[in-house]
């Protein structure tokens, strides 16, 4: 059973493994894997040691928690799809582009096992919190181009379209993830549609 927080008898300042370790990237690893998997739950000391093939000791020795492990695993991921979003709009942005972004299904199962983790570990939910608003920001600031350039300054508020969009882009990879897929076809290829009066394939990046 993992904990929240600092372990049981654990002090803050005792020494920790170091973070650029190849013996704890195997760990984060091993984390990702069996959070994918079988779910949050299955990650334990024993199992990602297990998985890892090494002592489940070690875990503790390069995390000071279980929590600062699931911290890890997040921050690595949501590194990387900062990184990619930015490479993305670095492109050109445009609607169509945002878009693609935020209808990429492959994190879907990942980010349903973190929403659930930030529903009970205070730590983890200020994490995804803080990451999700540069994220938002991040295609705010995109968005707002896009819409002044594709909608000749109509007036559409680009916090509610950039909410709109991805909030649908939400609700179709968790019901994805669960198995549930009636009427996606239908919305995927209406938003295609009005993607496409909007901005004329051709006209972006």
């Amino acid at each position: 059973m993992w904990q929240v927080g600092g372990m049981a008898g654990t002090s803050p300042s005792r020494r920790l493994g170091a973070s650029t370790s190849k013996t704890r990237a195997r760990l984060v690893d091993a984390a990702e894997q069996l959070l994918l998997e079988e779910g949050y739950a299955a990650v334990t000391s024993r199992r990602v040691g297990a998985k890892a093939e090494l002592k489940p000791q070690l875990v503790h020795y390069y995390f000071r928690s279980m929590d600062d492990l699931f911290l890890e695993v997040f921050r690595r991921r949501a590194d990387e799809n900062l990184a990619r979003a930015e490479r993305t709009l670095a492109g050109g942005a445009s609607l169509r582009t945002l878009w693609k972004l935020n209808a990429d299904l492959r994190g879907a199962a990942f980010n349903i096992e973190f929403v659930a983790l930030a529903n009970h570990h205070k730590a983890i939910r200020a994490e995804v919190a803080r990451y999700a608003e540069r994220f938002r920001a991040m295609q705010l600031q995109a968005l707002s181009r896009a819409l002044a350039d594709d909608l000749g300054g109509e007036d559409v508020p680009p916090a509610a379209a950039l909410l709109l969009m991805t909030g649908l882009s939400q609700v179709l990879s968790l019901e994805r993830a669960l198995g549930v897929t009636a009427g996606h076809d239908e919305t995927l290829a209406f938003v295609a549609r009005l993607i496409d009066r909007l901005e004329p394939p051709g006209a972006s990046a």
